[in-house]
């Protein structure tokens, strides 16, 4: 999708710093049962799930929303240089794909107006700074960054009680940089460019929406992440703050979505990770478009 996805008077595009098979399905989705991965393996593979290694396929990406007046990003990956122990996929990483995907959309890190955050984990804000000098700077310039303030509080506390590395060297330079909005869970960007609270991943996470009427987009962040996911709503990942509530914010924002044939920009789904969906017994089909 170099070319970009319109969507009336907006253009969508995205940067993949990484698409690969991640995680073992059942430590990433702890309700999955062997009958239910059996029973949807011949769809899944070899888009969702890859059959060499078993693994859930998941896409690292940024999605930037161009407008008459705004060029937004919509998260920002995991970054280079950062420290990931927990995560020796993401450790340390020396990528040139992000920067090159930006590149190949004519565009520069000056070029950002927005950066707007989903929630604060680790494959979400990585590239909202760089290393330079040894210190951690912002990576775009020129952009306000958008930040639920109360996912900047709960994360803060956090952080405050031990060691949150993303937050510490993702968020915290951002803030201390001047170059923050700490903004309400439905806070406006821009006209019919809105957040949209929906909780349960995180505490605050929000979603974003674009657009009107019959031309909305929905980019979902962390709200989903494969998907089985839309088939069956109720299966949370093993992340997720409160899983309860996560199944129910991911259940109504999908009836949702299906009723009003919202385009589903959906972070993590494999390529081309743009979707309708459709009604598929209890759940829901994400058919994929672009």
């Amino acid at each position: 999708m170099t070319d970009g996805f319109a969507l009336g008077e907006v253009t969508i595009q995205r940067i993949v710093e990484e698409e690969a098979p991640l995680f073992d399905p059942f430590t990433f989705l702890p309700t999955l049962t062997k009958d239910v991965l059996e029973e949807n393996r011949a769809w899944l593979e070899p888009a969702a799930l890859d059959p060499v290694t078993g693994k859930l396929i998941l896409c690292i990406q940024s999605w930037v929303v161009r407008t008459r007046h705004h060029t937004i990003l919509v998260d920002t990956c995991v970054g280079n240089d950062k420290e990931r122990p927990d995560r020796p996929f993401w450790h340390r990483l020396r990528g040139e794909a992000y920067m090159r995907g930006l590149a190949r959309l004519g565009l520069t890190v000056a070029d950002i107006d927005v950066v707007m955050c989903t929630h604060m984990h680790v494959d979400h804000v990585g590239w909202n700074t760089r290393l330079e000098n040894g210190r951690w700077v912002p990576t775009f310039p020129k952009a306000r960054y958008v930040f639920s303030a109360g996912e900047y509080a709960h994360w803060a506390a956090e952080n405050a009680r031990a060691p949150v590395l993303p937050f510490a060297d993702s968020v915290l330079p951002i803030v201390e940089a001047g170059r923050a909005d700490l903004v309400s869970d439905d806070h406006a960007i821009a006209d019919d460019i809105r957040l949209e609270a929906t909780p349960g991943h995180t505490p605050h996470h929000v979603a974003l929406r674009v657009g009107r009427g019959d031309t909305q987009a929905l980019f979902t962040g962390d709200l989903i992440h494969s998907p089985l996911q839309a088939r069956y709503p109720e299966m949370s990942m093993r992340a997720d703050f409160a899983p309860a509530l996560a199944a129910r914010t991911r259940r109504h924002v999908l009836e949702c979505a299906c009723e009003a044939r919202t385009l589903l920009c959906l972070a993590h789904f494999p390529s081309p990770s743009t979707a309708r969906l459709s009604r598929w017994g209890n759940g829901f089909r994400a058919d994929a478009v672009g």
